[in-house]
């Protein structure tokens, strides 16, 4: 049973009980991340979170670790472009001190100096460690000429620049615009009663205040594009894609459709044409990043310098023939299958239960979709919407393409970079 309350300070405290378990799933979601940085701030967001579990007037950045390790509990963290969450996993008998933690951590950090410098030179390593996987690496390159000039294409751990000059209380004043109640959602999921968490929540966050900083979110404007960097690497990387849907489009379940037909898994056209077929890539997928007003379809592939051109050529083929010829029921038949098994699977998991939880409310302001009504909406996409989505969405006007590796411009004659 999912249950929805709003604190009188504006904070979303959502939660779904499944009785039986033994644990409970808590996160703190915050409608914060590198989107919402300047370019001067990037990577504020990454830092602040690093920055949290650092310590507070109550617990040292030892006792915090000890307090979760004791009980046999999981604590982590992560940032994005649009959100940030501080969870835990515990026993749900231990759940009145996860949210006390999660609270204080959130409340009362200390930002000492002396930490600040040291997570400063982890952040740098952090970069350093990206910067040496390629693989990686691409990814954020290529959202940096896809939405070229707008926040959604700055890094989200910020640059070594950026990292660098950051100052503690420039972090006190962004937390202070940011981590306010309005952009708080509180989510468990697992063994809990209701009302207990809104008791506890209020007692661990009512003090935080209610409204910071507007932002307006601006929709970025995506255009072709196509950079190659010659790099000395054993791989060339491909990264390319063409503007996506949002997150909360009607027609989402459409596109998931589409992805996992195009690169979703082993079964997909493009592993088995180009991992099996011509084997020329181990690693070969696709998959569609959304966001709340814009959206990424995009393929990576890793392959050899001398073969990059035929595997790019191969991807524009597969996105062609998606594009004018439609897919066979069977096809489409066997992707639902593989997406309503996926989505059964993941319920078994009281992480993935709360981070859909989230999501549905952070994107869709919509906790109520039940698991029966997802795969419903599955079912309910035809062959006929699955190809007019590859024709509206696999066009040249948004074609991006990123290569990375020992090739040059000269290797990707324009002619082979169209959409047929």
């Amino acid at each position: 049973m999912i249950q929805r309350t709003t604190l009188d300070n504006g904070i979303r405290v959502l939660s779904e009980k499944v009785p039986g378990c033994h644990s409970v799933s808590l996160g703190v979601w915050v409608n914060n991340g590198s989107r919402h940085e300047s370019a001067e701030l990037n990577g504020i967001s990454h830092f602040i979170e690093h920055m949290l579990f650092k310590g507070t007037d109550r617990r040292s950045a030892q006792d915090v670790a000890r307090e979760v390790d004791s009980v046999g509990g999981l604590l982590n963290a992560f940032t994005s472009r649009e959100y940030s969450c501080y969870f835990v996993k515990i026993l749900a008998e231990k759940l009145p001190m996860a949210v006390d933690l999660l609270g204080d951590l959130i409340c009362n950090s200390n930002f000492d100096l002396d930490d600040i410098e040291k997570e400063r030179r982890v952040i740098l390593q952090e970069i350093a460690m990206i910067e040496d996987s390629p693989e990686d690496l691409i990814h954020d390159q290529f959202a940096n000429g896809f939405w070229s000039g707008h926040p959604l294409g700055m890094p989200v751990i910020g640059t070594r620049s950026t990292v660098g000059d950051i100052n503690r209380q420039q972090m006190i004043d962004f937390m202070g615009d940011r981590y306010v109640g309005h952009n708080f959602c509180v989510v468990a999921a697992g063994n809990l009663e209701h009302e207990e968490l809104i008791t506890l929540v209020e007692q661990a966050l009512g003090g935080v205040v209610e409204f910071g900083v507007e932002q307006e979110e601006i929709v970025p404007i995506v255009r072709r594009r196509v950079e190659v960097v010659n790099r000395d690497l054993e791989q060339t990387h491909i990264c390319l894609g063409v503007e996506g849907l949002p997150q909360n489009h009607a027609d989402r379940y459409g596109t998931y459709l589409l992805n996992t037909i195009l690169g979703g898994n082993m079964s997909s056209r493009l592993f088995q044409k180009v991992r099996e077929d011509l084997g020329l890539a181990y690693s070969v997928y696709s998959y569609h990043h959304n966001h709340s007003d814009s959206g990424a379809f995009i393929v990576y592939a890793g392959t050899s310098s001398e073969a990059a051109p035929l595997v790019t050529r191969t991807i524009l083929e597969e996105l062609t023939r998606l594009r004018y010829k439609a897919v066979s029921y069977e096809e489409l038949q066997s992707a639902k299958d593989y997406l309503k098994g996926s989505m059964l699977l993941a319920m078994e998991s009281m992480d993935s239960r709360m981070t859909r939880l989230a999501k549905n409310e952070l994107f869709l302001r919509d906790v109520g979709i039940s698991l029966e009504e997802s795969r419903a909406m599955i079912d309910a996409v035809t062959v006929e919407l699955v190809q007019y989505l590859a024709e509206s969405l696999f066009v040249n006007e948004t074609f991006n393409l990123h290569v990375s590796g020992r090739v040059s411009r000269s290797d990707f004659p324009d002619i082979d970079l169209q959409i047929g």
